[in-house]
């Protein structure tokens, strides 16, 4: 178990700071990124100002800049917690129980 010691606010900040740094490393300007992705520039600049931004417009981003692929870890679970021994009989979770 870790303990989670940022924010959700820092942590988009620094996701922000990531893009920002990959759209300078591909050389691209602000409108270039807007246009290739068709995010908007005010989206685009919000999001490396404030760390705001609509996940879908996040994920074209992230295809414009060649890392979609880190998407696709969120929430798995992690082999760590799936064991080797027995077979995984578990029912699939459709629902919660909280309100």
């Amino acid at each position: 178990m870790s303990i989670m010691l940022k924010t959700p606010a820092e942590i988009s900040l620094e996701i922000a700071q990531r893009a920002k740094t990959a759209r300078l490393n591909a050389n691209l300007s602000q409108s270039g990124l807007a246009e290739r992705s068709g995010v908007s520039l005010g989206s685009l600049k919000r999001f490396e100002s404030t760390g705001q931004i609509a996940l879908e417009s996040l994920l074209k981003i992230a295809l414009t800049l060649n890392c979609l692929n880190e998407f696709n870890a969120l929430f798995l679970t992690p082999v760590s917690q799936i064991s080797l021994f027995s077979p995984h009989t578990e029912k699939v979770r459709k629902r919660g129980l909280l309100k």
